[in-house]
C-alpha cells in the first residue's frame, strides 16, 4: 500500500479563519482573508485550535485533501467509496487489462504456510481462467478490448489491488478516522487511514494533531462490549 498526499488547499489555515471570521463580521471573507496576511501565524493557529474546541466546524469544510492511494484491494476501496462526502477516480476494470493483476494477502493467511500456497493456487488459477477466456473472446473479431474486459473482470477477486485518487474536507476526514482509526475496522482501511492521518497532520495540526477514532472525541466506546477496552463502554 501507498499514500501520498497530491495536493491540498492553498494555505489551509488562513481560509478557515476567513470562513469561520465571517460569520461575526460584516466584512467578506475574501476582506478578510487579505487582512489575515497581517496576522501572525501563530495567532491563526491559535484562533483555529479554538472554533475546533467550540465544535465550529462548517468552516473545515472549506479545505480539502487529495490523496493518490495505490495497491490497496478492491475489498477496500469498496468500503472507501461508502463516505459519501468525497470524490473518487478509480482505475477501472474494464479499460485496464488485468492479466497481470496483483493482489493481497490477509494477514490472518499470510501467516500460515499452508493457507498461504492454498490462497496463491486459488488465486492463479482465477488469472489463468481470466488469460484462457480473454484468449477466446480474442478470437471473435467483431469484439474489442473493452467489451472483453467489461465481462472477463466478473471473476476477478476482492484481493486484486487497485488505484484510486481521494479527495475529501477537514470535516470529512474527521468523520472518516473517526470511524476507520477504530481498532474494530478492518484492518487495511484502517492502515490507510492512519497513512492518510500522518499525513494530513503534517500540514494541518490545528485540526488533525487529534484525530482518531470516535471514543477518543467521545470519552467512551460506542461499540458496546465489542469495544477494544481504550474506553469504557455505556
Amino acid at each position: 500500500m501507498e499514500v501520498k498526499l497530491l495536493t491540498y488547499t492553498q494555505h489551509p489555515q488562513r481560509v478557515i479563519y476567513a470562513a469561520a471570521k465571517q460569520c461575526y463580521s460584516k466584512k467578506d471573507a475574501a476582506a478578510i482573508f487579505e487582512s489575515s496576511q497581517r496576522e501572525s501565524e501563530a495567532a491563526i493557529s491559535t484562533f483555529v485550535k479554538g472554533i475546533m474546541a467550540r465544535g465550529h466546524m462548517s468552516p473545515l469544510e472549506h479545505v480539502s485533501f487529495t490523496f493518490a492511494v495505490n495497491g490497496i484491494s478492491r475489498a477496500c476501496s469498496h468500503q472507501l467509496v461508502r463516505h459519501r462526502i468525497a470524490s473518487y477516480s478509480q482505475q477501472s476494470q474494464r479499460y485496464v487489462d488485468m492479466e497481470s493483476f496483483e493482489y493481497v494477502i490477509p494477514p490472518l493467511i499470510a501467516a500460515d504456510a499452508g493457507l498461504k500456497q492454498k490462497y496463491i493456487e486459488a488465486i492463479e488459477a482465477i488469472r489463468k481462467s481470466y488469460t484462457q477466456m480473454k484468449n477466446v473472446l480474442q478470437a471473435h473479431k467483431d469484439l474489442d478490448r473493452e467489451a472483453i474486459n467489461q465481462d472477463l473482470r466478473f471473476i476477478l477477486p476482492n484481493a486484486a489491488t487497485t488505484k484510486i485518487v481521494v479527495t475529501m474536507n477537514c470535516r470529512e476526514l474527521l468523520h472518516f478516522f473517526s470511524e476507520r482509526l477504530c481498532a474494530r475496522a478492518q484492518w487495511e482501511i484502517r492502515a490507510m487511514a492512519e497513512e492518510m492521518c500522518r499525513c494530513v497532520q503534517k500540514v494541518l495540526p490545528e485540526i488533525f494533531s487529534e484525530a482518531g477514532a470516535k471514543c477518543v472525541s467521545y470519552e467512551y466506546c460506542p461499540e458496546g462490549d465489542k469495544g477494544c477496552g481504550r474506553y469504557p463502554g455505556r
